[in-house]
Order: C-alpha cells, then structure tokens, then sequence
C-alpha cells in the first residue's frame, strides 16, 4: 500500500488540450489523463497522441500521473496499452475490469511491449461483475496497485438512486475497500456528480473516509481542496499518531512488549497505523511546501 497521499484523483480529458496543459499547475494528488469515457470514438486516437506528447513533455512536477485507456476489448484498448508502456506515468487505469484474467491479459501485452515493472495497473470497479469479481483481480498480479470505483455506471446497472447516504452501494464499496486492503493496494471512491454542491461533496468525502478510502476521484478542478481536506489527517488524529509512537518507542526501551496511553492499551497494530498516518502526514506537509 502506498505512503504517497492519493487523497484528489482528478480526470482529465485526454483530447482536451488546454486541460492537459491547466492540470500542471492543479494541486491534485493524482491526474487521470482520460482516453475513455471523456473521449468521443472520433477523437480517440488523437487523444492518445496528445496525452502520450502532454507525459512525455513533462512538467507535471509531483502529480502522480495515471492515463486511463480503453478498454481491452475495444479497437483501441491494446494499442493504447503499447502506446504507454513506457510511457512516464505511474499507472494504466483499466475500465470495466470484470476478471483477474483481464488483468493477466494486459500484463502481457505490457511484457511483449518492454514495458518498465515500475509502470501498476488500476482497475476500475463500475458494474455488478466487477465488484463481484474484485477480490481476484486486487490479487491478480504484484502489478495491481489500486482499485477505482466507476459508481455513476453501478448506480445505472444495480438501478439504485444517487442518494447523499448511497444505500444501494455500500455493499459494493465495501467490497472494494475490503478487497484492497486483504491485498495491500489503495482504493479510491467514486465521483461526485453535482459541481454545485460543495457540501454534497464534502459529505461524500467523510463518508469515503470513515469507509476506508484512501482518496476520491474527481471530475473537476473545484472538487480539489474539498478532497484535499477530507482525505488528510485530522489534527487530532496527528497528534494522537505522535503520543501512540512515543508511548511505544518507551515501553520498547523498558522491554515491554505493550504501552499504556491515557489509560488505554497501545500494541503493535495501533502503532503500525500511527506510524502509516505520520508517514502520510509528512508527505502532504512536504508536497504543500513544493506548491
């Protein structure tokens, strides 16, 4: 599981130019270059030129960058997959993922391209299959490395309403979160659809936090610093994490195998988690002094 705060993961058009270009200076976490749905059929190879000419120009700093390319079984699935194998990004964001065989299917594809073992994968959890399906494709293959839920498709699909509590999707996103921590890969919640709503979203993003997800996804810039928000350590929380790891380091100076903070039991998975939240912590502080 990454340390790197993935807390705003935000499409990007690929065949939109001037957003390549805006996202440089936008202060997501993540970018997803987007060849699929944000890509009319016509546009689709160009997109592809314009995304792989955007990565390889560079100039994105410390925004991890991701392109979501077509699905495998479409005409251009395969050729974007060749086209970013080694291309300077961090991950293929995979749609529709329904199999671990679909994964394994684009891990050779990747292996008969050269690709670099730094390049993951990331597979999209957006139809009924899939979430069923999603503990064997999160164990897949050592290249998974996150799972993206598509709610706006499963919505559609499991014909539930987009409601502010979204009670006909728990199930499937706590599978999700289940299925990536079992295999220690991050997972990121679904989109928030209403741009007028900052305190929709906001209430979208505490409940993708005190579910388990480790950001959101996005599909504009003003959801940035909502998503930022939310998904960073709480104050509290911080310090908390700093109490539970020097607590620790004493009773482990004493040779003790347990610690005492403010009345309560601290053990090794308490600190293990306090350590992860400091890890974190530090990162956002250090990417925020970068900006």
């Amino acid at each position: 599981m990454a340390t790197n705060p993935r807390r705003s993961i935000l499409y990007m058009p690929g065949s939109n130019s001037r957003a390549l270009e805006k996202a440089r200076s936008l202060d997501a976490d993540v970018l997803i270059l987007d060849l699929e749905d944000a890509v009319a059929p016509s546009q689709k190879i160009y997109a592809r030129e314009q995304v792989l000419a955007a990565v390889n120009a560079g100039g994105y700093g410390r925004r991890e960058l991701v392109v979501r390319v077509n699905a495998f079984d479409t005409a251009w699935g395969r050729k974007d997959i060749e086209a970013f194998a080694n291309a300077p990004i961090s991950a293929l964001c995979l749609p529709k993922v329904e199999s671990a065989a679909e994964i394994h299917a684009v891990v050779q594809v990747l292996k008969q391209a050269g690709a670099s073992p730094s390049l993951k994968l990331w597979a999209m959890a957006e139809t009924p299959r899939g979430i069923l399906a999603v503990s064997e494709i999160a164990g897949s293959h050592p290249l998974m490395d996150g799972i993206v839920l598509g709610t706006s498709d499963l919505a559609k699909d499991l014909r539930v309403p987009h409601t502010p509590q979204r009670l006909g999707m728990l199930t499937s996103l706590g599978m999700c979160v289940l299925a990536a921590r079992a295999y220690g890969i991050d997972v990121f919640d679904g989109v928030h659809l209403n741009l007028d709503d900052e305190e929709g979203l906001r209430l979208a993003c505490q409940q993708g936090v005190e579910m388990g997800f480790d950001g959101k996804t996005l599909i504009h810039p003003k959801q940035i610093l909502v998503a930022n928000q939310a998904f960073s350590p709480a104050e509290d929380t911080l310090i908390r994490a700093q109490k539970i790891r020097v607590a620790w380091q004493e009773a482990e100076a004493e040779g003790k195998g347990v610690a005492l903070l403010d009345g309560r039991l601290v053990e090794a998975l308490h600190v293990e988690e306090a350590v992860r939240v400091l890890a974190i912590a530090e990162q956002i502080a250090t990417r925020d002094a970068q900006s």
